[in-house]
């Protein structure tokens, strides 16, 4: 996670009323607010190139992309985060002005700072999200999405894309290709 902004316990209110002061993001878990750091450029990429690629298949459709900038709470974790990029195709979500609380699809890009906090309290923290169907890990140097999906019995099972050409969506009902989502990534030696 990022480095921690705030020691004060906060409230809900109290986080966003704060934050709406701040030159900076921050991301807010369980009364503690933290600060959001700066990504390397093909952290950025990626993100890009995923939002982008979202965007454009779903034109058209009632769901709409939103990239990092773009807050998500979830309530039963006492949280605010961040995602890389969200899909929300709720009407309440697209008349929101500060925050997401209903997206169907959450993704994360990697980086050495948050992976554990990604994978760990915060992947916990998203799967109290009722109407979210799929998480999404991407680890660019192993050039890996780890897909998390949600299935009616309530329980998460992962796809790992991995040497795919493509990764599905089934939440969308669509599919990126691994080519698009790495464009422009250098491979790491």
């Amino acid at each position: 996670m990022s480095a921690l902004a705030e020691q004060l316990p906060f409230d809900a209110e109290a986080y966003l009323a704060w934050e709406q002061d701040q030159a900076d993001k921050h991301e807010f878990y369980r009364g503690e607010a933290f600060a959001m750091v700066g990504a390397r450029q093909d952290h950025v990429l990626v993100t890009l190139n995923l939002a982008s690629a979202l965007k454009h298949r779903l034109r058209g459709s009632s769901c709409r992309t939103y990239v990092s900038d773009m807050k998500l709470r979830v309530a039963a974790a006492e949280a605010f985060f961040y995602p890389d990029v969200m899909v929300s195709c709720d009407a309440r979500d697209h008349a929101a002005e500060l925050f997401l609380q209903y997206p169907r699809l959450i993704i994360e890009v990697l980086s050495a700072g948050t992976s554990a906090f990604d994978r760990g309290a915060k992947a916990a923290a998203y799967r109290l999200l009722p109407s979210l169907r799929e998480y999404v890990m991407v680890d660019i140097e192993a050039r890996r999405l780890e897909h998390f999906r949600r299935h009616d019995q309530g329980d998460w099972r992962l796809q790992d894309c991995h040497k795919t050409t493509a990764c599905r969506f089934e939440c969308l009902e669509l599919e990126l290709p691994m080519a698009e989502i790495f464009e422009d990534v250098p491979a790491r030696d």
